[in-house]
């Protein structure tokens, strides 16, 4: 099962990848070009074309991380090890006379590395490995100048760089987050009104698919009773007028009884989590009708075991039947306290209900509960 808000964040992931990887393709190529323009201003000239021609392959393996939104600890110590090897090799490299241009465009080259560890790591990884990035590019720099020709500026400006690039990447990962999870929500609702709108189509279809029904052979029925052709005290006219009674009180009463059988088993399972502090909020979809007691119980047991496992917090219970088929759904926001079998509750279920239970979660926290069984004819 695919949540909507699992195709949605994956989405948005693919489109930091994509950002990153213009940003790491742009710097890379544009430092690239300064070098092969300016080949007098370095000692070594081939030295920075080829740390700039290694920065490629480097995008490669570590761009494709984003997705996973973590770095192993390999991971993150290679890309802080390669920011800090370019600042320094770059600023090493640049002759003595020469200003601090070719220092602050290796940080700037660098810079889709830091973003990748703002988008992938937590801050205890990405805030030393800017400042060691800015304090190799200081160091350099008052070595290529003289501690008294640097000023204060030329020693700012870099960090000024970084930290713009750290917040705002950053910040864009917070609201790329926030808009998954609204977007979710928006395309669940949607489904919803959806199915809702699909299952009313379906309950007054097949009304009036009854009720033609007793159009075309009750009420001829009946106006042969009251013509005087056939006799109402014959067993077989009898009979005939008994079986369309009960299918007129099915199509006009016995369908809200049965909808609402199955949520009067699980009221005690409801109340139960009420009293927890958990906020339900149940809909039906379709009509469930007649679930036996051994089905019942076993939905009542599993629903009740998995709201134990949740804090607090609002949860959606989903009743859905369609055709000869029924499910259960409850989706959550936040993880469960411990793992849960839920299989273990389906034992006493026969098998002609075609039970099935299971329950799933995202790396989010976000989880579902999923019960689906035959409908049983009472």
């Amino acid at each position: 099962m695919v949540s909507h808000h699992g195709i949605i964040q994956r989405t948005a992931e693919d489109a930091l990848m994509s950002m990153v990887g213009l940003l790491a393709v742009a710097s890379t190529l544009v430092s690239l070009v300064h070098v092969l323009a300016n080949l007098h201003d370095y000692r070594q000239p081939v030295v920075a074309v080829a740390v700039w021609l290694a920065m490629f392959p480097a995008a490669i393996w570590l761009v494709p991380r984003i997705p996973t939104y973590r770095l192993g600890r390999g991971e993150d110590l290679a890309a802080i090890m390669i920011a800090i090897t370019v600042v320094a090799v770059i600023g090493w490299d640049q002759r003595t006379h020469y200003g601090s241009e070719q220092i602050d465009l290796a940080v700037l080259g660098v810079g889709w590395l830091l973003a990748l560890l703002a988008l992938t790591s937590r801050p205890r990884v990405w805030i030393p490995a800017a400042l060691a990035v800015f304090a190799v590019h200081a160091a350099l720099l008052i070595h290529t100048m003289g501690a008294s020709k640097v000023s204060l500026t030329q020693l700012e400006a870099p960090g000024y760089v970084i930290a713009t690039v750290l917040i705002g990447f950053t910040a864009l990962r917070s609201t790329v987050v926030m808009h998954a999870r609204i977007s979710a929500h928006r395309a669940r609702l949607a489904s919803s009104s959806v199915a809702e709108q699909a299952a009313a189509a379906a309950v007054f279809e097949d009304r009036q698919d009854r009720l033609a029904l007793l159009e075309v052979e009750a009420l001829p029925l009946l106006r042969a009773i009251a013509d005087g052709t056939l006799n109402p005290a014959a067993g077989d006219v009898r009979e005939r007028c008994a079986q369309h009674a009960a299918a007129l009180r099915h199509s006009l009463t016995d369908r809200a009884l049965r909808a609402d059988g199955l949520l009067s088993s699980l009221e005690p399972v409801l109340n139960a989590a009420s009293a927890q502090g958990l906020l339900v909020d149940v809909q039906r979809i379709g009509d469930p009708g007649f679930t036996p007691r051994a089905v019942s119980q076993a939905i009542g047991a599993t629903v009740r075991a998995v709201f134990e496992a949740l804090p607090p917090r609002q949860v959606l219970l989903t009743i859905l039947a369609s055709g000869g088929d029924v499910e259960l759904y409850v989706t959550f926001d936040e993880p469960l306290r411990g793992p849960l079998d839920v299989t273990l509750f389906g034992h006493e279920v026969p098998g002609e209900a075609c039970w099935h239970a299971t329950i799933g979660g995202e790396e989010t926290g976000a989880g579902y509960l999923q019960i689906s069984w035959r409908k049983a004819v009472p």
